[in-house]
């Protein structure tokens, strides 16, 4: 017989799981309440919640006389920096920006932060 080592779970994995469970619960009685106009409660499934996803995501994509954020994003020209790593971080503003990303920037096409799509170029002075 081998002999295992037993692993015991303790009463605070039991506490932070039933924690977890009761936010996860709350939230899910927020978004209802919020969809509550929209999706009766009688009818609330996975399937309403995607067909009402699906016909917001088609509105949008109808309206053409808005530009897509990618479009937006890509009309800014890549920004030129003087060395081989940028720190991205989207905007100056943190509450507005994203995680720091370090780009390197060895290539010569220009390298693109993965959150918010700018582009940048190494700026070399010959």
């Amino acid at each position: 017989m081998e002999d295992r080592k037993s692993t015991s779970v303790g009463p605070t994995f039991f506490r932070s799981l039933l924690y977890r469970c009761i936010m996860a619960a709350r939230r899910l009685t927020g978004l209802l309440k919020t969809l509550g106009p929209i999706i009766s409660p009688t009818k609330c499934s996975a399937r309403s919640l995607n067909t009402l996803v699906s016909e917001h995501t088609v509105k949008w994509m109808q309206d053409i006389s808005k530009k897509s954020p990618m479009e937006l994003i890509n009309e800014v020209p890549p920004i030129k920096v003087e060395g081989r790593i940028v720190a991205c971080e989207g905007d100056s503003d943190p509450a507005l920006g994203h995680p720091i990303e370090f780009i390197c920037l060895d290539l010569k096409d220009p390298a693109v932060c993965k959150y918010c799509g700018l582009r940048y170029v190494q700026d070399h002075h010959h």
